[in-house]
């Protein structure tokens, strides 16, 4: 009976070790090396019609941050899609989404 009741511990243990555990994208930056690098993150904030993307670079050079470039483009929004989405309470209802742009992004 101890045994079985180990084995259900190890079980448990391990099944909510899985629930918590966050999937690791492979090829995510999680320390910039601030020797000598550009760091740049893109976004896209809704507004209305349009879309404004938003680009910036920070530039490191010998542990300190040399400079920022923040640019700004408005973009035409790509409209709405009807999706399921859940609220606060947990329940699930159809809403119109702001559809998202994908981003390429090509290294020399």
């Amino acid at each position: 009976m101890r045994r079985i009741k180990q084995i259900s511990f190890i079980i448990l243990a391990t099944t909510l070790c899985a629930c918590s555990y966050k999937e690791e994208k492979e090829d995510e930056v999680k320390n910039v090396d601030k020797k000598a690098s550009i760091e740049t993150e893109l976004s896209v904030q809704h507004a209305g019609a349009s879309d404004i993307l938003i680009t910036r670079h920070k530039v490191w050079k010998d542990h300190k941050l040399f400079r920022e470039i923040i640019k700004r483009d408005t973009l035409p929004a790509l409209g709405d899609s009807l999706q399921m989405v859940e609220d606060e309470n947990g329940n699930e209802q159809h809403a119109l989404v702001k559809k998202d742009y994908e981003f390429y992004i090509t290294v020399q």
